[in-house]
């Protein structure tokens, strides 16, 4: 799957190996010292991400920009939002 984000990726976290509730956990670190409108692109290797993920991005107010479930991992790339 081919995605194109408009946004400069600000910030890459790797999260591969650890199971939830830990890149959800790093993800919200991460995207609380973010200003508004920097992306962070998120890699996972827990397939609960996919539910956790989108759930962190609404409960935050940011912008879900894509996902990529490769099987194996997932990558997401969420926009910090001007919320917080």
């Amino acid at each position: 799957m081919t995605l194109h984000i408009n946004q400069e990726v600000t910030e890459t976290l790797d999260t591969a190996g650890l199971l939830c509730p830990l890149p959800v956990y790093k993800a919200g670190l991460v995207l609380n010292r973010l200003a508004p409108g920097e992306v962070l692109h998120l890699i996972t290797t827990d397939p609960g991400s996919l539910e956790d993920i989108p759930a962190l991005a609404r409960q935050r107010g940011d912008v879900l920009l894509g996902v990529d479930d490769q099987g194996s991992r997932q990558l997401f790339w969420i926009e910090k939002g001007s919320q917080r």
